[in-house]
């Protein structure tokens, strides 16, 4: 059994935004009130406050005159923010993630209900303290027989609702493919495959660059508190909006694709936080959202059956020669076509790093183990493809 998550959107009752809107507010009210709690424990008395100690002051502030409207909406959602206030200080503590942040109100936010807090009763979604059922647009069927573990509601900046139901399902691996491929990662070329085939960026920022700056500037133009400044800032998350649904749209068909058509997925395992430094680079980067990329192949690989191999980042993957293997000492980022000074294979920049992923991969699925660069010494340079016809 795997668990799989169905988003789809909803349009509440008056009565029902109510109830929600309080919800995440008093959610974000204990997780902030929690986080400063722990944070003050620290830095003034160097005590570790974990999960227990502050669902006990939560139950403490329950009893407070000026904190009563916290007893007006389900627990459950009150309880699920501190247990992820928990898991976000384990992950602080392994290094995986910065030290938590305050939620914002601005920010929209999210309410997580167990099954003690909802109702799942013919094929609609009954939330507790709420007598009618979310009025959700089942844009897709769920699996039959099969009831939600956890409802997430989120309400993101823009305004937009959405419910997330996360369910346990069988899902039925793919059959077998003979095919095997290599994936480079790029900023003009998005991916660059073994088979020589290249996939546009789409760069969904650039093309919505110029609105989102009109909306910007109609922003800091209005005056902080007023309702004219509140209906600009929706504006410009709309269009941030537009941008996300853009990008991972085009994210999911194309590792679906990748999925699909491949039994085995070999990538690289780029520092993107280290790439990201480089203030020249740092907006194509983002915009071309490789994590998301690699997260959705790596899931998808495991849902359906196929191998899925990262090689290590130090590989020298676009300095090698996918024919001979001789390395070269410098290829700077402009070279984007070179000859090998060995054998004279000519090779286009990306797609060659894209071979050696493929090789370097299926080495790694065979031996267990990862590929490091090794030690050379190179007896010879590249030249650009265009220098050498001359």
């Amino acid at each position: 059994m795997t668990q799989k998550a169905f988003k789809y959107r909803f349009y509440p009752t008056p009565e029902q935004e109510s109830l929600l809107r309080r919800t995440l507010g008093c959610t974000r009210l204990v997780y902030n009130r929690a986080l400063a709690a722990r944070t003050e424990a620290w830095y003034e008395r160097q005590e570790r406050v974990g999960y227990v100690e502050t669902s006990a002051l939560l139950t403490g502030w329950k009893r407070e005159e000026s904190l009563q409207f916290l007893n007006e909406v389900s627990c459950v959602p009150l309880q699920q923010g501190l247990r992820h206030l928990q898991s976000a200080f384990g992950n602080f503590f392994a290094g995986r993630a910065a030290y938590p942040k305050f939620k914002k109100k601005r920010h929209g936010g999210s309410a997580e209900f167990t099954k003690s807090a909802f109702k799942f009763k013919d094929g609609q979604v009954y939330l507790a303290k709420s007598a009618e059922p979310l009025p959700i647009v089942w844009s897709r069927d769920l699996p039959e027989g099969v009831e939600p573990s956890t409802v997430t509601l989120k309400l993101s900046a823009a305004g937009r609702w959405t419910v997330s139901l996360l369910m346990d399902v069988e899902i039925e691996p793919l059959p077998e493919s003979a095919n095997q491929i290599g994936v480079d990662l790029g900023v003009t070329s998005l991916v660059a495959l073994s088979t020589g085939e290249k996939v546009a960026n789409p760069k969904g920022f650039e093309a919505k660059r110029r609105k989102l700056r009109k909306a910007h500037k109609g922003l800091s133009r209005k005056q902080k508190g007023s309702n004219n400044r509140y209906k600009a800032r929706l504006k410009v998350a709309k269009v941030h909006q537009e941008i996300g649904d853009t990008r991972k749209d085009f994210l999911h068909k194309l590792t679906t694709q990748l999925v699909r058509e491949n039994q085995t997925i070999a990538v690289e395992d780029l520092g993107v936080k280290n790439m990201v430094k480089n203030r020249n680079l740092a907006l194509s980067v983002f915009d071309a959202s490789w994590g998301e990329l690699v997260r959705q192949l790596e899931y998808k690989c495991d849902w359906y059956g196929r191998n899925f191999v990262k090689i290590d980042r130090w590989f020298p993957s676009s300095k090698r020669c996918a024919e001979c293997g001789h390395i070269v000492e410098k290829l700077p980022l402009n070279i984007r076509e070179w000859n090998c000074p060995k054998c004279g294979t000519h090779h286009d920049r990306d797609v060659n790093a894209a071979k050696n992923i493929l090789a370097a991969g299926l080495a790694v699925k065979v031996c267990g183990a990862n590929i490091r660069p090794q030690r050379h010494k190179s007896d010879g340079s590249c030249y650009e493809a265009e220098r050498s016809k001359k």
